[in-house]
């Protein structure tokens, strides 16, 4: 029961709680069950059929609709007199601001992307209100508290970055499924179905293109009263054959590997191609063009079957057809979306005619929809417990409670016969850029680099920032805002294309730039360091950011346990990005000083088991992604770092 003192802090308690997924749906109820009366949500998802197994809150009925204000109408039918505020928005909207965050007591966080959770932790700094992080990921979980000047902030330590492969290995050397799905995904779907503008790394010119004078020959646009089927075909005898070929001219790549087989559709339908009885009508579709199912008009049922390469090709050729007479007006706005039913059959057939090519093992559908769609399984029980756990570390907060403060990790297998490990938080990281105000050095050619290169691939992709202005002493290089005028916008614009050095107040070797976020009220120094040459492998970026937190990558597992991304197309430049997609994300676990527990708690907590001779042996969280977020146990030798959960 709780004490008077304790009911007393939670009914004058004003909570802002930023998710409304696996774990928040358990959060709500359970801060509503726990005497706080008054809530405020934040989430800009919608409800997905995905969802329903374990965001309890949900039903069949809400598919579509908004997250925050279902969850808040499911809670006020048991709790009537509690006040719940949704907000069916982005995080990042500039309405929710410091001042926006001041009026909270303590905020509750179950985010599903890193971006979001480092722009709650900075407005949560900016407005000195306390932080209480979370994630799942089947029966792992964690919570952690970030308090500003008393524990690290959610950034001191770095976090999962999401995997990235080489875009020449998905385009020539796949070796892995993941590859496959990858660019049946982000490549082959997106170039047939999505934005014919963006950018793609598919190979469209045809045999016929090289002596062709007429510049436009892309393969893969549909010719005049050209019949589907032969379209169908000729994709395919494409993509599987005449690039496979293409590919095998270059024998220095096939020196140490095994060759790839290229596939025609003439060698895998010896006759005309077979056709189910019936009328093509009959599909099984319904008015929801995501249920046409090229399975169901086949005949086939089973999703755990592993297909034959005829069958894999048949379902590839009716899936495309599919798209294209019974979807014909979402072609070129479409992006893959795993409860598509239509676009997991083709991308899940596409991939295994191409892990065929290449002899890797062949996937079910099911296997490759985990994949592809970045499932990772989630436990509904591990999300309850974890919300707990929040409201627990809510209500030490709320009492200002310092010493009794936890970071608590939910494991898998009992250690020390414990399920619930807790860990005294760590003090701020004097060297965090975040919250010690460190600054930072970046090594760059400013005789080559361009401002727009600064900005896209320091000051959004690794600093996170959101609305970016950019200072050299008191001139203005950059500033991005809705209230500028017009001379400002085409001003900053043309900055952009200039060389760093040759900006109205240059930038070279020596010199100090301001970087701000006026939502985020962060600022942080950058030291500049000229540099004439990088190593393309090793940064290809053409600049190193020193002094940051830098995401590490997790440790390449097996085939069926990796995960694809959800971008609509995969770019131009060197990498491909893998990340999963769940509810709440997990942290990892690093050594740390400031522990206070015995030897033998840290040990345990940390997953380290003592052998005879008193040597550790490590077993290392590694963060995938996130639920909630997927980690998966692995055993590293004495001596290498340990991770903590993210």
């Amino acid at each position: 029961m709780a004490s008077q003192q304790q009911l007393s802090v939670i009914k004058g308690t004003k909570v802002l709680m930023v998710g409304a997924g696996g774990i928040g749906c358990e959060l709500l109820k359970t801060l509503a069950l726990s005497g706080f009366q008054d809530i405020h949500i934040i989430d800009m998802d919608t409800i997905e059929v995905s969802n329903l197994n374990r965001q309890f809150l949900f039903r069949q009925s809400h598919v579509g609709q908004s997250k925050a204000k279902v969850a808040r109408d499911a809670v006020l039918k048991f709790r009537p007199h509690i006040s719940i505020t949704a907000y069916h928005a982005n995080v990042k909207d500039p309405d929710f601001n410091a001042d926006f965050f001041k009026q909270f007591n303590v905020v509750l966080n179950g985010l599903d992307n890193l971006d979001a959770r480092r722009h709650v932790n900075r407005l949560c700094l900016a407005a000195d209100v306390p932080l209480v992080e979370s994630g799942t990921t089947g029966f792992l979980g964690q919570v952690t508290v970030h308090v500003k000047g008393r524990t690290e902030c959610y950034e001191c330590q770095p976090k999962p970055a999401p995997k990235t492969y080489p875009v020449c290995t998905i385009t020539s050397t796949p070796s892995k499924f993941v590859h496959c799905i990858v660019w049946a995904k982000e490549l082959l779907f997106a170039k047939l179905f999505g934005d014919k503008n963006q950018e793609n790394d598919l190979n469209v010119r045809s045999s016929d293109a090289e002596s062709s004078s007429e510049h436009k020959d892309d393969v893969f646009e549909r010719k005049k009263d050209e019949d589907i089927e032969q379209y169908g075909r000729r994709i395919y005898d494409h993509v599987f054959g005449y690039n496979i070929n293409l590919a095998l001219s270059n024998n220095e790549t096939w020196k140490n590997r095994n060759r790839p087989r290229p596939i025609y559709s003439g060698d895998v339908f010896t006759n005309e191609l077979t056709r189910q009885n019936g009328n093509m009508d009959k599909n099984f579709a319904t008015d929801d063009g995501t249920s046409v199912s090229a399975m169901a008009y086949l005949g086939m049922k089973n999703p755990q079957d592993i297909w034959s390469l005829v069958e894999n090709s048949r379902i590839f050729l009716e899936a495309l057809k599919l798209f294209f007479t019974k979807r014909g007006k979402e072609i070129g706005n479409l992006s893959f979306d795993k409860d598509d039913q239509l676009a997991v059959e083709f991308v899940t057939a596409a991939a295994n005619i191409r892990a065929t090519s290449f002899g890797i093992p062949l996937h079910s559908l099911f296997e490759a929809k985990g994949i592809a769609g970045n499932i990772v399984h989630a436990v509904a029980t591990t999300n309850a417990i974890i919300a707990g756990l929040i409201v627990i570390e809510a209500i030490k907060v709320l009492k200002n409670d310092t010493s009794s403060y936890r970071m608590t990790y939910c494991l898998e297998h009992p250690s020390k016969k414990m399920l619930l490990m807790p860990v005294e938080p760590f003090e701020p990281n004097k060297s965090c850029y975040v919250c010690s105000e460190t600054p930072l050095l970046l090594e760059i050619n400013t005789l080559h680099s361009k401002l727009r290169d600064f900005v896209e691939k320091i000051v959004t992709a690794k600093l996170g920032m959101s609305f970016p202005l950019i200072m050299h002493g008191s001139a203005l290089l950059y500033e991005v805002g809705d209230d500028l005028d017009e001379y400002m916008v085409a001003n900053y614009a043309a900055n952009l294309d200039k060389v760093l050095s040759e900006l109205p107040s240059p930038v070279t070797g020596g010199t100090m730039l301001t970087v701000e976020d006026l939502q985020q009220e962060l600022s942080c120094n950058i030291n500049i360091k000229h540099r004439e040459e990088f190593d393309e492998e090793k940064e290809p970026e053409g600049m190193l950011l020193l002094g940051w937190t830098q995401p590490f990558l997790a440790a390449e597992k097996d085939d069926n346990k990796s995960n694809g991304n959800d971008a609509s197309t995969s770019n131009a430049s060197t990498t491909a990005t893998v990340e999963a997609e769940m509810d709440d994300e997990i942290d990892v676990i690093h050594a740390g000083k400031k522990r206070k527990l015995s030897e033998e708690s840290k040990d345990a907590a940390l997953g380290i088991s003592r052998v005879a001779d008193g040597t550790k042996n490590h077993k290392v969280l590694e963060v995938l992604a996130d639920e909630d977020d997927l980690v998966m146990l692995g055993d590293e030798e004495t001596g290498t770092k340990k991770k903590r959960l993210l």
